[in-house]
């Protein structure tokens, strides 16, 4: 029963996704990562089943019950949540494949500084604050291209691989388009850092986003309901 919902969910999810990459463009490549939260282990075991293989968390203590209850998939696991600064040593630890929310040069700082600590590194997304709401975390959209600049400078142990951001939280699709315009752009501006990832999208916006550019979503609650 479980196995027939998540297959009905992921395959509408994938031709979603599928048709609004080929409304941009054929050759636009778009990466679905499942977000773990609305879910248990065994879902995510039956989606690795089905053909899923990138699973994102939004906090470091779930991050690390998930990861190690499930050690024995080859899974790619993504933090997206704030990081908190006392949960910094552990996510270094967990080693995720990619964190998407570095959304302060201060991070950016002890994150390097724990880092280099260890001879590490970690790939990471800047996060942008596109949609300019006090609520939501991440760097100004006037100064994240400095900031992205700053940080391949100043914190050799950040990997910076591109732009993460949040839709405007509004049921106006011109203000959520608007937002992810302004986040595509950016990461447009950044190529020239050798930037390849520009996460946008949500279940409730995903298709939107990637008709915006975004070649990376994050979908949750659509996939796991």
């Amino acid at each position: 029963m479980l196995k027939e919902k998540l297959r009905k969910n992921l395959d509408e999810v994938i031709w979603n996704i599928e048709e609004a990459r080929i409304s941009v463009s054929e050759h636009h490549i778009v990466k679905l990562v499942a977000v773990g939260k609305y879910s248990d282990e065994e879902s995510i075991k039956t989606l690795y089943k089905l053909g899923q293989r990138a699973f994102g968390e939004n906090q470091v203590q779930q991050l690390e019950s998930r990861m190690q209850s499930l050690e024995e998939l080859p899974l790619e696991w993504h933090m997206m949540g704030r990081l908190q600064s006392n949960k910094i040593n552990k996510l270094i630890e967990l080693r995720p494949t990619l964190f998407q929310s570095l959304d302060s040069l201060k991070l950016a700082q002890a994150l390097n500084q724990r880092l280099e600590a260890r001879n590490q590194t970690m790939s990471c997304l800047l996060q942008i604050n596109s949609a300019n709401e006090e609520s939501k975390a991440g760097v100004g959209v006037y100064e994240a291209e400095d900031i992205y600049a700053q940080i391949i400078e100043s914190y050799p142990q950040l990997r910076l691989k591109g732009v993460m951001s949040i839709g405007t939280h509004t049921q106006d699709k011109k203000e959520i388009q608007k937002s992810f315009e302004l986040t595509h752009k950016i990461y447009d501006n950044l190529k020239k850092y050798n930037a390849t990832i520009c996460s946008m999208g949500m279940s409730s916006d995903y298709q939107l986003a990637i008709q915006c550019g975004s070649n990376l979503v994050r979908i949750g609650s659509t996939i796991f309901k």
